[in-house]
């Protein structure tokens, strides 16, 4: 029962699952079902409807949310134990996590939020065999925010170059 406070033990739980309590923890205490898609397309208006996700309050008060925020990002921006991924346009929040195993090297996991001050993409992340967590997961996790955060920004500054627009856009899509 003593190993349940430092995750050993008897928790299971899925990566998706550790993903939904990150957002929870970033949405100050809202959390969402996880979806795969955004919308549908109406064969009729040929337009994007965007399907509406229900909101469920936790109760969980938000002062004790933002305790727990701060430490995240303490994580990765103060002297925590994922200070390698910091970024200086994308500021990560984040928990790194080592899995003993006693079949082989430990599991690194990694959970993360980002930006920091206004949350669009939770993360988390499960490489097993491996070691720690903020050697191996968070890195992966660091692409990933790259990957989807800068996405974003990317297609924002192509619009001003309009006879490559089109070409690059498809190909960030593909991507």
């Amino acid at each position: 029962m003593a190993s349940l406070g430092i995750g050993q033990g008897e928790v299971s739980v899925t990566p998706l699952q550790l993903a939904q309590y990150v957002a929870l923890i970033a949405n100050n205490g809202k959390s969402y079902v996880p979806h795969l898609v955004k919308g549908y397309v109406d064969d009729a208006t040929k337009q994007l409807v965007p399907f509406k996700f229900n909101e469920i309050s936790t109760g969980i008060k938000k002062e004790a949310l933002d305790i727990v925020k701060q430490g995240m990002f303490l994580v990765v921006n103060g002297a925590g134990t994922a200070t390698r991924i910091r970024m200086n346009d994308i500021k990560i929040a984040g928990k790194t996590g080592t899995a003993q195993n006693p079949h082989g090297k430990d599991h690194a996991f990694f959970v993360c939020f980002a930006p920091y001050e206004n949350p669009k993409i939770a993360i988390a992340v499960v490489v097993e065999n491996i070691g720690f967590g903020s050697t191996y997961a968070a890195p992966i996790a660091k692409k990933m925010i790259e990957a989807y955060l800068l996405k974003d920004t990317l297609k924002k500054e192509i619009k001003t170059v309009p006879e490559i627009r089109e070409k690059l856009i498809g190909a960030i899509n593909e991507n």
